[in-house]
């Protein structure tokens, strides 16, 4: 097991990961209702946008999963880079999540400004980036994506993005879509090795925290 897919089985545990695709399909099954049932958004023009009526049913969902404790973590709500709106976050321990629509689940994000300052001030723990300290504006923790399906909720997925946006991911999770309701404990728990390493980069990224004041 790679130090990205034995850190995100820590950060996000198997045990939690059942709560994506139930909300996830619980706000698509939101957002249709809301179309269906409102002339105003059934105009060319707001057909054209329905992704982002999906966006904020997702958002909702995942709101509610962390202020319920369903989801036993830290969120906020950030301004992108220039200050048009804001994006949910959402913090375990040691890592940020942010969460978007994709229609090719083997791909990042489009390159927006906000994603590409997490993806390369929160990669130099697990490649050889320069010390992260010397990033302008380091982040909070390393950087985990949920992408979902954009027009369909065909995938969803987990991932540890590459600091190279045109090679996906340094680890992808198989589709959640597919996971059952409950999941048993893994039949290959982490390795003592999986788990040193684990605790070494949670260790940095403390120690990182401390000294630039990220919080």
């Amino acid at each position: 097991m790679n130090l990205s897919e034995a850190f995100l089985n820590e950060q996000i545990p198997l045990n939690l990961r059942p709560m994506i695709p139930a909300t996830l399909k619980t706000a698509y099954a939101a957002a249709a209702t809301l179309i269906k049932d409102e002339p105003i958004l059934n105009v060319q023009s707001a057909k054209d946008g329905r992704g982002r009526i999906v966006q904020w049913a997702v958002d909702l969902g995942f709101q509610r999963l962390v202020t319920s404790g369903q989801w036993p973590f830290d969120m906020d709500w950030k301004y992108f880079a220039h200050p048009t709106g804001r994006y949910l976050e959402i913090r375990p321990s040691h890592s940020v999540l942010t969460i978007s629509q994709l229609s090719d689940p083997k791909k990042q994000p489009r390159d927006v400004r906000f994603r590409a300052n997490k993806r390369l001030s929160a990669m130099n723990w697990l490649t050889n980036l320069p010390d992260p300290r010397e990033q302008e504006k380091p982040a909070n923790g390393i950087h985990i994506l949920l992408v979902h399906g954009h027009q369909t909720l065909n995938f969803s997925h987990l991932g540890i993005p590459n600091p190279n946006h045109r090679r996906g991911y340094l680890y992808r999770t198989p589709d959640l879509m597919l996971m059952p309701h409950e999941v048993e404990a893994p039949e290959h728990p982490l390795e003592d090795t999986d788990t040193e390493a684990v605790m070494t980069l949670k260790e940095e990224i403390d120690k990182w925290r401390r000294d630039s004041g990220a919080y």
